[in-house]
C-alpha cells in the first residue's frame, strides 16, 4: 500500500456543543420586557466625547496625538526605545519630561534630537507623560490606581490626521 493513509477520527459530544450556535438570551423574556429595554437604551443621552475638536493649548494638543499615535502603534515609550527610534531617524517627534532624575538622559535626548533635526517637546511631569502613554494601571471602577513615569517619548507614526496634529506641526513651523 502507498501513498497517504486516512483515519476516521470520531468526533466527541463535547465538541460539537461548542460549535453549536449560542441560543438566544431574550427567548425567555416576554416581548413588554424587551421593549421596555430598547425603550430604557433609547432614552440615555450618550455623553459623546469630540476627539477631533479644536484642543485649548499645546498640552492638551500633545495629549490627544500621544493618544491616536498609541492606538496606532506608533509610539517608543522609555529611553531605550526612545534612543533606538531616534538613532534610526525614524521619529517624528520627541516629548521629554523636565523632572527626569538624570541629567544625562535629558543631554542625551536633546542631543540626538539636535543631531537628527527631530522636534522635541518639554511635559512638565513624568508622571502625566507616563499616563498619557498609558503607563497606567486602573481599578475595577476605572480610576488611576498606579501612574508609572515615562522620562522620554518619542512618536514613530501619527496615525490619522487632526486638528491637535496641525496645532503642534503649526508650533514648530
Amino acid at each position: 500500500m502507498t501513498g497517504v493513509q486516512t483515519f476516521a477520527l470520531p468526533i466527541c459530544y463535547s465538541f460539537c456543543t461548542l460549535l453549536r450556535p449560542p441560543s438566544n438570551p431574550h427567548q425567555n423574556m416576554s416581548d413588554n420586557m424587551i421593549d421596555e429595554t430598547v425603550a430604557e437604551v433609547e432614552q440615555e443621552d450618550p455623553q459623546v466625547e469630540d476627539e477631533d475638536a479644536e484642543p485649548e493649548d499645546l498640552l492638551a494638543a500633545l495629549q490627544q496625538v500621544l493618544k491616536r499615535a498609541r492606538f496606532h502603534k506608533g509610539l517608543a515609550r522609555g529611553l531605550h526605545e526612545t534612543v533606538k527610534v531616534l538613532d534610526k531617524k525614524v521619529a517624528h517627534l520627541c516629548v521629554l519630561a523636565e523632572d527626569c532624575d538624570e541629567a544625562a538622559y535629558t543631554a542625551l535626548i536633546e542631543a540626538l534630537c539636535d543631531e537628527h533635526q527631530i522636534h522635541l517637546i518639554k511635559v512638565p511631569e513624568k508622571k502625566k507623560l507616563g499616563e498619557w502613554v498609558g503607563l497606567a494601571k486602573f481599578d475595577t471602577n476605572s480610576n488611576i490606581k498606579k501612574v508609572i513615569g515615562a522620562s522620554c517619548v518619542a512618536i514613530t507614526e501619527y496615525g490619522e490626521k487632526s486638528k491637535a496634529l496641525d496645532m503642534i506641526l503649526a508650533h514648530f513651523a
